[in-house]
């Protein structure tokens, strides 16, 4: 009885401690978002998280994050490959104010993919997208306006880092894409997209090895069209692209 009335409250100790621990999810290789979520869900499809960042931290490396129906699902630092995937069903909402919309700060060798994105900076936001790191950054179908600085910013530090944007509209930003990879040399590819109205530049590179390549695009409503420093250099793949403003690219390719 001695030995039981020692044990007593060591066993009612751990009772309590399990009853009142927090719950823990293993990562999942497909989680989802919702409107209606909570971040203290396991982001399961019937019980979704509220935000990108709730989200990711339970989604194992390569794994890909849905959105169920629309929602503002905040910002977030990626550090790992993995897809956002908000289209058909919406396009997810990333509105900030002081701050980045998505930051990629990826490995070396990861990819990552944001498509059916709607990034909103309510005239305070810094920067869309930026990209500090990574092997290859998606940009498919997303909206990107009123940011401080610039639609999207890559200032890789990975060598050839390389962005690709689709689909996609960029306007009324300080810039619409910047590409200035820190000597190491970075690229952006950019297809089928509007980058209009933005006040500085429509594009820019910066540094000898840092290119942008131009594919059935239009660069509209900035004073600047093409600003290309230190060696920078950018070519238009075929005759159709649009380009307005002071600067040009330095070369065309022409195909069919």
């Amino acid at each position: 009885m001695k030995i039981l009335g020692l044990l007593l409250p060591i066993i009612s100790a751990m009772i309590m401690a399990t009853l009142y621990a927090a719950p823990a999810y293993a990562q999942a290789t497909r989680t989802w978002v919702s409107g209606v979520g909570d971040d203290a869900n396991p982001c399961s499809r019937t019980a979704p998280c509220k935000t990108f960042a709730g989200a990711i931290s339970k989604t194992a490396a390569s794994g890909e994050i849905d959105c169920l129906d629309p929602g503002g699902f905040g910002a977030v630092t990626i550090t790992k490959a993995i897809t956002i995937l908000c289209e058909p069903v919406s396009n997810g909402g990333v509105l900030v104010a002081g701050t980045n919309g998505i930051v990629v700060a990826a490995g070396a060798t990861d990819r990552v993919v944001l498509e059916g994105l709607d990034f909103e900076g309510v005239a305070l936001g810094i920067n869309g997208v930026q990209v500090s790191s990574g092997a290859a950054v998606y940009i498919i179908h997303c909206t990107i306006r009123n940011f401080t600085q610039n639609g999207v910013n890559v200032i890789s530090t990975t060598a050839g880092t390389r962005v690709f944007i689709k689909d996609s509209f960029i306007e009324n930003n300080a810039g619409g894409v910047n590409v200035q990879g820190n000597g190491v040399g970075n690229s952006a590819s950019i297809s089928n997209t509007l980058i209009d109205g933005n006040t500085s530049f429509a594009v820019q590179a910066n540094g000898a090895l840092n290119t942008i390549g131009l594919v059935r695009s239009i660069l509209s409503g900035s004073p600047i069209g093409v600003s290309l420093l230190n060696g920078a250099t950018a070519t238009s793949f075929g005759p159709s692209n649009i380009i307005t403003g002071a600067g040009a690219v330095t070369s065309t390719v022409n195909y069919k």
